[in-house]
C-alpha cells in the first residue's frame, strides 16, 4: 500500500508538473499571438492607410473661384496655335473648365461694358473658325499665323484681324469689319463686310458679306468666352 501510495503520489506530482508546463505554454501562446496580431494589424493598417490615401487623393485640380479657373484655362491653351495642336482629350479639358467658368458670368453679358476693347483669340475648338481658309490644314502650310485679334468698339463695331507670314517671308493680314447687333441677353450677331487682304505692298478686298452669331458665356477684365452658333468655343484674352 505504501508503494501504491508512493506511486500515486509520484504520478500525481508528475501530472501536476505536466499540467503546469502545459498551462504555462497556454498562457504564453495568447501573449505571443497577441503581439504578432498587433504587429500584423499595424502593418495592415499602414498598408490600408497607403491604399486609402492613394484612393482619397484623386487627380483633380482644386479651384476656389474664377481666377483659378482662368489661370487653368489659359495654361491649357497656351502655345497651342489657337487650339490647333491640342488633342481631343485636351479639347475636352478646355471645354470642362470653360463650362465651370461660365457659372460665374454676369447676368446679361451683352450689356456689360467689359466686352469692349481689344482681345487676343487664344483658342478656338475649330481652328478654321477664326481666319477661315488661312487657318485650314492646307492654309497653314502657306500661312503661318502670328496673331488673331478681335476688337469691339462702342457702340456696335467689331474688327477681326489675322496676321500671318506667307511662304515664310511675306508679312500680311486679313481683316474684317462688322456691325454688332444684340439679339438677347447673351447672343449677338455680327454682319461683316467683305474681307480685306494685305500681303506685302498688295491690298485689296474680295469675297462677300458674312454673318456670325456668338453667345457670350463669360466676361471680366481679363477673359471673355463665346460659343458660336455651330458650337465652336472661343477663348479671348484682353490685350495689354
Amino acid at each position: 500500500m505504501a508503494t501504491a501510495g508512493s506511486s500515486l503520489t509520484i504520478a500525481s506530482s508528475f501530472s501536476e508538473h505536466r499540467t503546469q508546463i502545459h498551462s504555462s505554454n497556454r498562457s504564453n501562446l495568447p501573449l505571443q499571438y497577441s503581439l504578432s496580431y498587433k504587429a500584423n494589424s499595424r502593418s495592415r493598417g499602414r498598408r490600408l492607410g497607403l491604399v486609402v490615401s492613394s484612393v482619397s487623393s484623386p487627380k483633380v485640380e482644386l479651384r476656389t473661384g474664377p481666377d483659378d479657373l482662368i489661370s487653368s484655362l489659359l495654361s491649357k491653351v497656351a502655345n497651342s496655335d489657337g487650339g490647333v495642336t491640342l488633342t481631343p482629350e485636351q479639347h475636352k479639358e478646355v471645354a470642362q473648365v470653360a463650362g465651370e467658368l461660365q457659372k460665374y458670368c454676369v447676368s446679361e453679358p451683352v450689356k456689360c461694358p467689359l466686352i469692349f476693347g481689344d482681345w487676343d483669340v487664344v483658342y478656338c475648338s475649330r481652328p478654321t473658325s477664326p481666319g477661315g481658309g488661312y487657318r485650314s490644314v492646307i492654309g497653314r502650310l502657306f500661312f503661318r499665323t502670328k496673331e488673331m485679334i478681335q476688337g469691339i468698339d462702342s457702340p456696335d463695331t467689331v474688327r477681326n484681324r489675322v496676321s500671318f507670314t506667307a511662304l515664310g517671308f511675306l508679312d500680311g493680314d486679313v481683316s474684317l469689319t462688322g456691325k454688332l447687333n444684340v439679339l438677347d441677353s447673351e447672343w449677338v450677331q455680327v454682319i461683316f463686310e467683305p474681307p480685306e487682304l494685305k500681303v506685302g505692298s498688295l491690298e485689296f478686298k474680295y469675297g462677300f458679306e458674312s454673318e456670325v452669331k456668338l453667345r457670350i458665356t463669360y466676361v471680366d477684365e481679363k477673359l471673355r468666352l463665346g460659343i458660336g452658333s455651330r458650337g465652336s468655343l472661343f477663348v479671348f484674352r484682353r490685350r495689354q
